[in-house]
């Protein structure tokens, strides 16, 4: 010790020097270069100590520990979100490289690399008026944890959105209402609108088609829903939850002070001089707040044209001469999120010429259809589906189409109305097109009405499409394509399935979605059957017969064409 007291002499040394000299993980040379550079610079002992990779982090901490009888924790099995809030001032903590981890009676339990800092224990005693028990920490995790506490929940946001991101507030259009403005001048806050404004403007550039803003205990996150498949983009601080909560209520002309029950709204966003896209919004009361999921409606969906669905040649014309009998009923079948508004949507611009006039019952009506009167169903108001259509019936309608049949009520009048001279479109959620009339059975329809109404059922799914760029040959066994459906002629050495890779240019190997249908027009046979009351089972055996494809079979088709995989068809298929 005599050498480390005349060394010590010549600078006076931090305490914390002395404890790693005399363990024999420092020389004293060494602990003055470092001290000397610290009274210089902007970093502190123990900084210069770790950056120069004399003494880890680790080796730091436990030498510390032994050294001074502390315990030691590691600050990788601390949860951020749940160290209390308010205890210290995050620049004290960031002054003196310190963490509070835990109140006990009238002692504050604090995280540090260095407890012979005597001036930091003072300090935080004055502060809080509390006795200090010092846990050791690796000096690296802790200082991550000081900054992560030390930032603010703008600068968090800011963190997320850059600075190079900049925005024009009046693309979002505002609600006109004098309560929203109030609104709006006590919920207005810069970095939660800038954030909000950079997710719709990423998930409309990602080709997003939903963003999901979701609030848990301790955590708060964002994900986009990208060709079907979630992904977390971002996970701002839960303390911006509320605002931005009422910051999406305010511009969708919801109720802000209204937590407790679900709303729906609406909103646009401006992302180019001549390009508006609107957005449904939906909130939900959740444990911890609300979540918000929001649907991208862009109205170029509407008008992609019938050969971008991704129809075989035998489907697409099977749908054509459907839509246009000048009777009967033609129903959209499948999950939500399978793209049967589009293809409604699709129908109806083959449709809408000036010399027809065609109604819509939706709830809501999702995107703008110049030409087509459109009627949101208010269930609360008494506008429901069924209401709707009594009233389409006398406003002289050609083509009628409603959102969803849910019910018999609404059913009976829509069959009604393709008996009696119109063209109805509908959709209803079932696996396939054979079930789907049975389901109708199950309503109460009876079955001389179904078999007499419906012409032309289409079952469909949306499967991820294939990159072009980097999808490459996959080696699949002959055996297990014969298990997913494929036969012998199949096998034939035509055609080889392709697998995903991934590249710059797409999301995991997969960019876009494509269609996959199973059209099945109604033919007297099968007419035949539904008045027998026949099962769902008998139906698409007939309908095989007759050359309708199941929706797997329409998918081991687009495998064939190298659109997509064979595991993408397998998880959106049955056999």
């Amino acid at each position: 010790m005599a050498a480390v007291d005349t060394n010590s002499a010549k600078v006076s040394l931090p305490a914390i020097a002395h404890a790693l000299i005399a363990a024999g993980r420092l020389d004293s040379k060494s602990a003055e270069a470092l001290y000397r550079k610290s009274q210089t610079g902007k970093n502190g002992f123990l900084a210069e100590l770790t950056s120069s990779g004399l003494v880890g982090a680790s080796d730091l901490a436990h030498t510390v520990s032994a050294a001074y009888s502390v315990p030691l924790l590691d600050l990788a099995a601390v949860d951020p979100q749940r160290l209390p809030k308010g205890l210290l001032d995050p620049k004290l903590c960031n002054a003196y490289r310190v963490i509070p981890l835990a109140k006990k009676s009238n002692r504050l339990i604090v995280a540090t690399a260095d407890p012979s800092d005597q001036e930091a224990a003072e300090k935080i005693k004055f502060a809080t008026q509390l006795g200090i028990e010092w846990v050791i920490a690796e000096y690296d995790k802790l200082m991550k944890l000081v900054e992560a506490a030390g930032t603010s929940a703008a600068e968090s946001i800011d963190n997320i959105v850059g600075n190079d991101f900049d925005f024009d507030e009046s693309s979002l259009e505002e609600a006109d209402t004098d309560s929203a403005e109030e609104a709006v001048s006590e919920v207005d806050d810069a970095p939660v609108v800038k954030f909000l404004h950079k997710m719709l403007v990423d998930a409309f550039n990602m080709r997003a088609s939903d963003l999901h803003f979701e609030p848990y205990e301790f955590t708060y996150r964002v994900r986009f829903r990208i060709d079907g498949e979630l992904r977390e983009i971002a996970t701002p601080p839960i303390a911006i939850k509320e605002k931005l909560a009422s910051r999406i209520k305010v511009i969708s002309r919801l109720d802000i002070s209204e937590k407790r029950v679900p709303q729906d709204g609406r909103m646009k966003l401006k992302v180019a001089p001549n390009r508006i896209i609107d957005f449904r919004v939906s909130t939900l009361p959740t444990l911890f707040g609300e979540k918000i999921v929001i649907r991208i409606l862009d109205p170029s969906s509407a008008k992609v044209g019938i050969d971008a669905l991704g129809y075989e040649a035998d489907e697409k014309a099977r749908l054509l001469r459907a839509i246009e009998r000048p009777y009967g009923m033609i129903l959209v079948t499948g999950p939500t999120g399978s793209g049967k508004t589009v293809s409604l949507y699709t129908c109806l611009n083959l449709l809408n010429k000036p010399g027809v006039n065609i109604s819509t019952a939706e709830d809501p009506s999702e995107i703008n259809l110049p030409g087509v009167n459109q009627v949101n169903v208010n269930e609360k108001a008494g506008l429901t589906f069924a209401a709707a259509l009594k009233s389409f019936l006398r406003q002289d309608p050609d083509i009628i189409m409603v959102g969803e049949i849910r019910d018999l009520e609404t059913a009976d009048i829509a069959i009604k109305a393709a008996q009696t001279g119109h063209l109805v479109l509908s959709t209803l959620h079932t696996n396939d097109a054979p079930t789907t009339l049975t389901r109708m059975r199950n309503m109460g329809i009876a079955p001389f009405n179904i078999a007499s109404s419906v012409i032309l059922i289409t079952a469909q799914r949306l499967a991820r499409r294939l990159c072009p760029i980097c999808k490459t040959p996959a080696d699949i066994p002959d055996e297990a394509l014969r298990d997913a459906g494929f036969g012998d002629e199949d096998l034939d050495g035509s055609w080889i399935p392709y697998k995903a890779v991934g590249c710059s240019a797409c999301n995991n190997g997969y960019k876009g979605r494509v269609g996959i249908y199973q059209v099945m027009p109604i033919s007297e046979e099968l007419q035949r059957i539904i008045l027998k009351d026949g099962s769902a089972l008998e139906i698409a055996e007939q309908a095989k017969r007759e050359g309708v494809r199941s929706l797997r079979q329409s998918g081991l088709l687009k495998v064939r064409l190298g659109l997509t995989t064979l595991d993408e068809v397998l998880s959106v298929t049955n056999e």
